[in-house]
């Protein structure tokens, strides 16, 4: 693995270039075998207001840096909301959701296994290089919203829960706040399947 560059944000203005980290579960395991190689690290794990579970209306806002545990035991969810609890519990293990975040959770990478080979043709992984899925083994591969550029599907149980659940994402960058549905955070894969998300640089 090639050295990188490690930073600790103390405010979301250090949030600048750089591959964010806060829990690190799906991402640390894709730099271990180089499917990811940032130049830097931003770790975010440790600013402040992004870590509360708090009431909004007649619902829940919930920060980027809230743990999956925190959010499947929080009894306002369990109690209002239990889609959400069960499907996060259903998708890790206890050591996991201990360390994963809210936000990483929805910005998990695919979990297609031609993605995490890279002797293997990926057009998420490396951009015009083929999809070797088209023809491949079919099991855990995505039947809708695909394109023949990628199969993959998105790994986040709490994502799909949340879009069930009429839930917003709150997008903060250098043009201001704005607030989307869950489902309209993701792009479908078209011929670009490496821009998963509407996110562009700044925000």
């Amino acid at each position: 693995m090639r050295p990188f560059e490690y930073h600790r944000a103390t405010s979301v203005d250090d949030v600048t270039a750089g591959q964010i980290i806060a829990g690190g579960t799906n991402l640390l395991d894709l730099m271990k075998i180089q499917v990811m190689t940032p130049s830097a690290l931003v770790d975010i794990s440790r600013l402040t207001g992004l870590s509360a579970i708090e009431t909004e209306g007649d619902g829940l806002r919930i920060g980027a840096l809230v743990t999956n545990s925190a959010l499947a035991y929080d009894t306002r969810v369990r109690a209002g909301w239990p889609l959400l609890s069960r499907a996060i519990l259903a998708g890790a293990s206890a050591q996991i959701r201990n360390k994963a975040t809210t936000g990483g959770n929805l910005l998990q990478r695919t979990r297609c296994p031609y993605f995490y080979d890279t002797s293997q043709a990926c057009n998420k992984r490396s951009p015009g290089t083929g999809c070797a899925a088209q023809g491949g083994a079919g099991r855990m591969l995505a039947l809708f919203g695909t394109s023949e550029h990628c199969l993959a599907a998105h790994p986040s149980d709490m994502a799909t829960a949340l879009a069930a659940l009429g839930a917003e994402v709150e997008i903060h960058g250098t043009n201001g706040t704005r607030r989307v549905p869950v489902q309209d955070l993701y792009r479908a894969p078209a011929d670009r399947p490496d821009r998963e998300t509407i996110l562009e640089a700044g925000t």
